[in-house]
């Protein structure tokens, strides 16, 4: 493959993208919409199954994209600019990912050319959520999945 062939997730560096190519790189999967807890001792961040009010639990999507910024202030928009930051995302994240320089996985829907591949190979949470308006705060690291990193 010729570096022109190359896809352009590998031949252009994040502030290169144009907005639809940025948006494309995201996967769907829904994991940076989940809540998430950090020790204090170490500062490790562990992703909990409970998720963000706006994100639709089967199809892992923000059910109001344009306006979470004014809904979920503390919704956290990721842009090119701040990828030294995005190792908290999880390891198969299209932006994390292109941001160390590699190359995306082969179910990615810019790879396969299907969106639900995400879900399939249960990378997503799909089905296995729970909405934050339904456990209690105190109650959340009852529900930890993973740790970031």
């Amino acid at each position: 493959m010729t570096a022109n062939a190359a896809p352009f997730w590998m031949r252009k560096t994040l502030e290169q993208l144009d907005p639809q190519e940025w948006e494309s790189l995201c996967d769907g999967c829904g994991l940076c919409c989940l809540q998430k807890l950090e020790d204090e001792d170490d500062n490790s961040v562990y992703y909990t199954r409970i998720a963000c009010k706006l994100l639709d639990m089967k199809t892992c999507q923000c059910s109001n994209y344009p306006k979470r910024m004014q809904i979920v202030p503390d919704c956290i928009q990721l842009t090119p600019g701040k990828a030294d930051q995005f190792k908290w995302l999880p390891t198969t994240c299209g932006y994390r990912l292109v941001s160390e320089g590699k190359d995306l996985p082969d179910w990615h829907h810019l790879v396969c050319g299907d969106r639900e591949q995400v879900h399939k190979q249960r990378i997503s949470q799909s089905g296995r959520m729970l909405s934050e308006d339904s456990v209690d705060e105190d109650d959340w690291e009852d529900y930890l999945i993973f740790r970031a990193g």
